[in-house]
């Protein structure tokens, strides 16, 4: 099965990783996979070819409008890859009628100039094949499908037991860590979630050590937010100032995992509109991957159904403060919880258990 991938693929942003992921995967199961486009020398070093006629399935993995090709190259894909053997990853909900939760939107009309209706339309235009990393999605004609996935062998340290991922991670109380939580990603529509953590976390600085955040517009709300009037871009320098936080520059996916496990904590969270459409992400994987206690700041629900029942320890909140202290007081329960957690997600929702059951929506859609 020969697969090609379409998507704008940034090193720091969207699904750069979980596509490495499957070409990976993709050529040990003996298939031909690439992304389409003209092959770069920068990273991520993926395999590029504008070549659309030597694919079975064209996969389009759809964040924002750029996702698509520009024309003359999206005209070439359509005229040569069937419409029934292209399939769209909607990521960001995008196929649905506008839902707003909170200041979050899947139809950014402001910031992209597309209504509802457009993304709707287009989308029926370029396939008949609409799936979404949700279990429930909103339409009808919609299939779930998770698309982002745990990789075993990214696990920065993978212990054989609670005890010594305790030792490791500082003698019990994570003194060997740089920092006393990292967090990795954008600051769009994040920060009524990361605000109450951040407080909780206050009475406990000098417990926990301090914090670093990687991604774009976490020094102060940018100004194209406030030139369209954008809430969910929101920041208060006060407080990171007074907690010592540490702000980063985006970076790559391959620094993902290591900049991660540099904190003894590492919160999970989702936009407003991920949680209540139960659309899932690549960092609620990638996270159980680095060498740090996740927290999760997800539904609930969300929590049993993708990561099994000894993962309920490791959500936090409304209380962070006594949360964490927790925590740092006796850890040794919650590596328990992070190394069960990590079985269970191999063995139910690795690439290769998505990559199989990707096949088998592809073969049913021929």
């Amino acid at each position: 099965m020969n697969i090609l991938f379409v998507s704008k693929v940034s090193a720091s942003a969207r699904s750069v990783f979980a596509i490495s992921k499957y070409i990976e995967v993709g050529r040990a199961r003996g298939h031909q996979v690439a992304v389409f486009g003209e092959q770069t020398s920068e990273p991520p070093l993926f395999p590029y070819t504008l070549d659309a006629k030597a694919f079975d399935f064209a996969i389009f993995v759809v964040y924002e409008p750029w996702d698509f090709p520009d024309m003359p190259y999206l005209a070439q894909l359509l005229d040569n890859v069937p419409k029934e053997r292209r399939v769209i990853v909607d990521c960001c909900g995008r196929y649905n009628d506008t839902v707003r939760v909170e200041h979050d939107f899947n139809h950014l009309e402001k910031m992209d100039r597309h209504q509802g209706w457009e993304w709707v339309e287009g989308f029926d235009a370029v396939s008949n094949t609409i799936l979404q990393p949700s279990f429930k999605p909103l339409r009808g004609n919609v299939r779930s499908f998770l698309w982002h996935a745990f990789d075993p062998a990214s696990v920065a340290k993978p212990y054989g037991s609670a005890q010594e991922a305790v030792h490791a991670w500082g003698n019990g109380h994570g003194t060997g860590k740089r920092y006393g939580m990292t967090y990795l990603g954008h600051n769009w529509q994040r920060w009524t979630q990361l605000r109450p953590l951040l407080e909780g976390l206050e009475p406990l600085s000098s417990e926990l050590g301090p914090i670093a955040l990687a991604g774009a517009d976490w020094e102060k709300r940018p100004e194209w937010a406030a030139q369209l009037g954008i809430e969910g871009v929101d920041v208060d320098p006060g407080l990171l100032a007074r907690l010592g936080v540490e702000t980063r520059p985006p970076l790559p996916f391959q620094e993902m995992i290591g900049f991660l496990s540099d904190g003894k904590l590492s919160p999970v969270v989702h936009r407003p509109l991920f949680n209540s459409l139960g659309l899932m992400t690549n960092r609620a994987f990638a996270t159980f991957s680095a060498d740090t206690i996740p927290l999760l700041m997800i539904p609930e629900e969300l929590i049993e159904s993708v990561y099994g029942p000894a993962a309920r320890l490791l959500r936090v909140g409304p209380d962070f403060t006594e949360d964490v202290a927790r925590i740092l007081r006796d850890p040794m329960p919650y590596w328990s919880a992070v190394l069960d957690t990590r079985r269970h997600l191999a063995e139910h929702h690795t690439f290769q258990h998505r990559l199989q059951q990707l096949e088998q929506i592809l073969e049913g859609a021929a």
